[in-house]
């Protein structure tokens, strides 16, 4: 099994007092399987994503990776995780708008000491970035930007691909060659997918879907 999460708590304080957003969440995926993740907005969707991915702690439970329990590491080590090992894309692109489009989408992997200029190449060729590899963000299109965002994520070949409503900035025609290629080049390197999503056609694309309510499975 590639990801377990057990019995996930997570509260946080508001103004009116602690608000228990995760109360004792399960789930479990392979390697090679893909996951959606849906339910209203504010039942733990993107905190258990942010969990998972090592940019938040739980209260109670345990997120093992393989054999690996990353709510045991500290920030050094789930940044370590976030480098090579676990990718996420984001809603919002997050690109670094100094870099040229062929260092975004690099930027990861050499980070995790992962970069292959080949496999960069046969991204960014896949993603139809090739003609806009020398570009800075500010010059692309939202759904081009998106495709570098990917990109970016699958270049040190993760074990794990994390997506929060990853096409929830694009035109229909868009996010459906987006996904497309997202599940394509993540089944081609046996890498599990978990996405963050509202849209029942995407979810519907997911080997599995796992609906959230006020913190628990549904």
């Amino acid at each position: 099994m590639l990801l377990t999460v057990q019995n996930i708590h997570k509260t946080y304080q508001t103004a009116d007092g602690p608000f228990a957003v995760l109360r004792g969440v399960d789930l479990t995926l392979d390697a090679g399987e893909t996951l959606a993740l849906t339910g209203e907005s504010g039942s733990g969707k993107s905190t258990l994503l942010h969990l998972i991915g090592g940019l938040d702690t739980p209260d109670q439970g345990h997120i093992h990776l393989g054999e690996l329990d990353i709510t045991t590491l500290d920030d050094n080590g789930r940044a370590a995780l976030r480098r090579g090992t676990v990718g996420v894309v984001f809603q919002q692109f997050n690109l670094i708008p100094s870099l040229r489009v062929s260092d975004n989408i690099a930027f990861q992997a050499r980070l995790a000491d992962r970069y292959d200029p080949l496999w960069d190449a046969t991204l960014a060729e896949r993603m139809g970035l090739t003609p806009h590899l020398n570009k800075y963000p500010e010059q692309l299109s939202g759904g081009q930007q998106q495709r570098v965002a990917i990109a970016r994520t699958l270049a040190p070949k993760p074990r794990l691909v994390l997506a929060d409503e990853p096409t929830g900035n694009l035109d229909e025609a868009t996010a459906a060659a987006v996904l497309d290629l997202m599940l394509e080049l993540v089944s081609e390197t046996g890498a599990g997918l978990l996405i963050v999503t509202h849209s029942t056609e995407l979810a519907g694309r997911m080997s599995r879907r796992l609906h959230l309510r006020a913190g628990q499975v549904a």
